[in-house]
């Protein structure tokens, strides 16, 4: 309870109830005295009333007609919260139901109010009444009402709005603590959930009420983040033992030769070879580290400052150029089907790299067949396709190759360190679109697409090729 009644929302669910009970407050305030205020004139506009019919009376039947109405009246059981008096000059009672003129206050002119005895359910008990004096030449004639019925009906409203105002505050303060516990307990899970994580268990997650309300859309975010978290965490796991496995092999490589070179017998030529085949094995090495370094400068968005519009076409027609011999010596068949020119913003060496990786990938995979890069404008869109007639990879497999250091054969035995496919997608995220792999029937299609640029920031003589 001290912990609930410590949190922020409990206390922004008090402040509305204090808000919300002083409106109450005000609204049954406002009721009572326009209950007050209504009983009041309605018995001041009886007493009006009867004031015009008896100087009526004393008008059209004189004395006696009006003293016949008065003791009729006072005689009526129905009317007995009525007052009827009317005396002589000297205040000597003539009619009515009182014994003597009254004593009391003035109200305002003309209108006076007094105490008066009443028997009630046999009790009596004093209660004030309200009347209205009218002077008839030198006769004096008081009629008033007594105010118990109007004294008890305030009484009850009173009664009826404050036991109203209690229960709205109970139901208020029970419904605050209601909507605190309830939100307390939603916010507690996910302090559970996020204290176990920080222990170590990643599996954890934070539950859902299948509410759909903004605490489920918020544990359903968590949750989201966390399993993001969590392939991050795989895959750092699995980046850190492929790079332990793809650099240990070369590095025991070169440890071996150089200690066997200097068991050896000293040879010029020997050391010559060691040196030269030592100095491959470096730039293996030197070659995983700057594809890493490109693809983390990539993904950081690092060179955006240096790219400008170039030709995607263009860059794509000399990178086959390149490889074309390749090709040749593979006996494959290199088709090249190309746009005359699609300009692009973004980065010239980057975006050769990319397509090179994709031709270097096809070339690697496909063991005979052929190979088409395709480079094509479609509305905004620039897209780069390599398709080969290889043997492709598994749909369940497709986006999984493009994390780092992933490789489908699980030796490892043949040339290439896994971080082909994740530069081409990192270099396709830079420049605001994205790579994906889809099927060739038979083989794979690698595709690029990126967003176009305004044909004519291209330099001249690309548009005149």
């Amino acid at each position: 309870m001290t912990r609930l009644l410590s949190t922020t929302t409990f206390r922004l669910a008090a402040l509305y109830l204090v808000l919300f009970a002083a409106s109450v407050l005000a609204l049954l305030g406002f009721i009572y005295y326009s209950t007050a205020d209504f009983i009041e004139r309605q018995t001041e506009a009886t007493i009006e009333a009867e004031i015009t019919g008896l100087r009526e009376q004393f008008t059209e039947r004189g004395l006696q007609g009006l003293v016949d109405t008065i003791r009729a009246r006072s005689a009526d059981r129905q009317s007995g919260s009525s007052i009827y008096l009317i005396t002589d000059a000297a205040l000597v009672p003539i009619a009515g139901n009182l014994s003597a003129w009254p004593v009391g206050e003035e109200v305002r002119p003309s209108w006076i109010s007094f105490p008066v005895t009443s028997q009630i359910h046999g009790a009596v008990e004093e209660n004030t009444a309200l009347a209205a004096v009218l002077v008839l030449g030198k006769l004096h004639l008081l009629v008033g009402r007594d105010l118990h019925d109007a004294t008890m009906f305030r009484g009850r409203i009173t009664r009826t709005l404050a036991w109203s105002a209690l229960l709205t505050l109970a139901l208020g303060v029970a419904g605050g603590l209601f909507i605190t516990r309830n939100m307390l307990a939603r916010v507690e899970a996910v302090n559970r959930t996020s204290e176990r994580i920080i222990h170590g268990d990643l599996t954890q997650r934070v539950p859902l009420t299948g509410s759909g309300d903004e605490f489920d859309q918020l544990s359903a975010n968590l949750n989201a983040m966390l399993d993001r978290i969590e392939r991050l965490m795989l895959g750092m796991r699995q980046v850190t033992d492929n790079i332990a496995h793809d650099l240990r092999t070369p590095l025991a490589r070169l440890r071996a030769r150089l200690e066997v070179t200097l068991l050896e017998r000293p040879d010029a030529a020997r050391y010559g070879e060691a040196l030269r085949e030592t100095i491959a094995e470096a730039d293996i090495l030197l070659g995983t580290f700057n594809a890493l370094l490109t693809i983390a400068e990539a993904e950081a968005g690092s060179r955006r400052e240096a790219m400008a519009v170039v030709d995607l076409a263009e860059i794509a027609r000399s990178v086959a150029e390149l490889y074309e011999p390749v090709a040749d010596d593979k006996g494959i068949a290199l088709t090249i089907d190309s746009a005359p020119a699609i300009p692009v913003h973004g980065d010239r060496h980057l975006l050769s790299q990319a397509i090179a990786n994709l031709l270097d990938n096809a070339l690697k995979y496909t063991p005979a067949g052929s190979i088409t890069l395709r480079a094509r404008q479609t509305g905004e869109t620039a897209r780069v396709e390599v398709a080969d007639t290889g043997p492709g990879v598994p749909a369940d497999r497709r986006d999984a190759v493009f994390d780092r250091f992933v490789r489908l054969e699980g030796s490892r035995s043949t040339p290439g360190n896994g971080l082909g496919l994740s530069l081409v997608r990192a270099v396709a995220r830079l420049h605001g679109g994205d790579a994906w792999l889809e099927d060739n029937n038979p083989g794979l299609k690698a595709v690029i697409t990126l967003p176009t640029a305004d044909s004519r920031a291209l330099p001249s003589t690309r548009n005149a090729a």
